[in-house]
């Protein structure tokens, strides 16, 4: 029996001072966190919310975030994270797939909240600003006991849901149990060789996987102390690592292109001993400036959301530029071609992972769980290879999903909003690579006859109805989409269309590529 909230538990018995998160001016020591946390559990109870019941985390990064998710799951409720940058089509449908009895959120996410769409919605709890929408949670929790203990959870009881777009358009619930959460973060502590006198950063979304489950889950289990940041902010995390003396930094490729571009020497990074990367591939070149300019190699790990998310690891034995490193301890990876059978090394192929890492599945979805865990083996999309010492690396990405700073979106999804202008005939959404981000979103349209529309009113339709990170760049309005004989588009073609003509630009301006 186990429960995930157990190790906050332990760490309050083990160091009851010592701090266990910093915020802005705020400090909380790991029994202030612990009592905080018992408070949330109890005012859940007391608003009926029960085991297995789903109560949605709709936050930014702030010390709610952390006490309301580790109070949901002590009482044996399921945490769904919602990004903060969903608008209201999105949130509603991620509340109605999971049935949330209940919702955590700030004064200023509210106006994402319409209730009379929302049948099975009890409560609406207020986390920062005025309660004008539903309860306060700060009232809720002086009003409820700070002593609770966390009740015992099976292994494969449903922890937390957390969404992650589907090919069709729709998001799926992937759904990672206690024995997921609490296996990846001892097996990102053992990787990390994390300490308890290490102070890690966190400024990534904790809504994703990679800041709550590889970062936050696994800071607590070690006892370490956590400074949490609302957002990724350049100056604001050089200023935080000289100030807090911050020993590991976590971040995308995104996060260290950045900071490797700008001048550091004001800033004191002495304490970091520690870098890693994930969530997108990182590009050799950013890797290997890094270590010249910095003396650290930058770790990488690979997985999915669906993998809680640890998979493999990139390395403290045997470091390999480029690659994502090994599987992780008692996960297995292998690369198979499309009849499922293992290819041989160095073939290029699926990357498959089994392990206990994998997620129970997609929430009340088993058609789409069956297409995707096979035998127990998860097929992840990715292709990838694997070199004669068991190393690992992805050479693309599923399909057409394009990923961008870290977050993934589906071409199907920001299409179904597009095509809801009265403007537009068609759309063809692909992504295409970013210097800084990785990949942008890239569309091109035709739209129907004697119908007129800029760019720029296109990309503002877009901004109403979806997070900004799925929004498109750049526009092209085309006469054709190139499609095959099924008249499936021809998603390939584009981007490499686009991509050679940048190319091309770039050879007519004079400039090495």
């Amino acid at each position: 029996m186990m429960n995930i909230a157990q190790n906050l538990e332990l760490s309050c018995y083990l160091f009851p001072n010592k701090p266990a998160i910093i915020f802005e001016e705020e400090s909380f020591t790991y029994k202030d966190l612990d009592e905080m946390v018992n408070r949330v559990a109890n005012g859940l109870r007391s608003l009926d919310i029960r085991r297995r019941d789903r109560v949605a985390l709709f936050l930014p990064n702030i010390p709610e975030f952390v006490i309301s998710y580790l109070g949901i799951l002590k009482i044996g409720a399921v945490a769904v994270s919602i990004n903060i940058m969903l608008k209201t089509d999105e949130v509603r449908y991620i509340l109605n797939d999971c049935a949330a009895k209940a919702i955590i959120t700030t004064e200023s996410q509210t106006e994402y909240i319409q209730e009379p769409d929302l049948p099975q919605l009890q409560h609406i709890l207020i986390a920062e600003g005025r309660a004008n929408k539903g309860i306060s949670l700060k009232q809720l929790m002086a009003k409820s006991s700070p002593e609770a203990r966390a009740v015992e959870m099976s292994r494969d009881d449903p922890a937390s849901i957390l969404y992650t777009s589907g090919t069709t358009g729709f998001p799926k619930g992937a759904t990672l149990s206690h024995g997921n959460v609490i296996f990846n973060s001892y097996c990102a502590n053992c990787c990390y060789r994390i300490q308890k006198s290490d102070r890690l950063l966190l400024f990534l979304p904790l809504s994703h996987c990679f800041g709550q489950n590889a970062i936050l889950n696994a800071g607590i289990s070690a006892c370490t102390t956590i400074i949490l940041q609302r957002r990724f902010d350049p100056d604001q995390v050089l200023e935080t690592i000289t100030t807090h003396q911050v020993t590991m930094l976590f971040g995308v490729p995104t996060v260290f292109i950045k900071l490797l571009n700008m001048d550091t020497s004001n800033y004191n990074l002495e304490n970091i001993r520690y870098y890693f990367s994930a969530a997108a591939p990182m590009p050799l070149q950013v890797a290997e400036n890094w270590y010249k300019k910095f003396g650290f190699v930058i770790h990488e790990g690979y997985g999915l959301t669906e993998t809680s998310p640890f998979a493999a690891y990139n390395h403290n034995l045997n470091y390999k530029l480029g690659s994502v490193g090994t599987p992780i301890a008692n996960v297995e990876m292998k690369i198979v071609d499309g009849d499922g059978n293992q290819v041989e090394i160095g073939e290029l192929g699926e990357i498959t992972i089994k392990g206990a890492n994998v997620m129970l599945g997609y929430w009340n979805r088993p058609f789409e769980t069956a297409e995707v865990i096979k035998n127990g083996w998860l097929h992840t999309g990715d292709i990838g290879r694997m070199d004669e010492d068991g190393f690992f690396y992805v050479i693309d990405r599923s399909k057409d999903m394009i990923v961008v700073s870290g977050f993934k979106v589906y071409p199907t999804e920001v299409e179904n909003v597009i095509y809801q202008h009265p403007a537009v005939a068609e759309v063809a959404i692909y992504g295409v690579p970013d210097p800084l981000k990785g990949e942008i979103v890239k569309a091109n349209i035709i739209l129907k006859a004697s119908q007129t529309i800029t760019e720029q009113q296109i990309i503002d339709f877009c901004y109403e109805r979806m997070a900004a990170y799925k929004v498109p760049r750049v526009i092209n309005f085309v006469n054709s989409i190139p499609k095959n004989s099924t008249g499936k588009v021809l998603k390939r073609f584009l981007r490499q269309e686009s991509i050679s003509q940048v190319v091309e630009k770039r050879q007519e301006l004079g400039v090495r590529s």
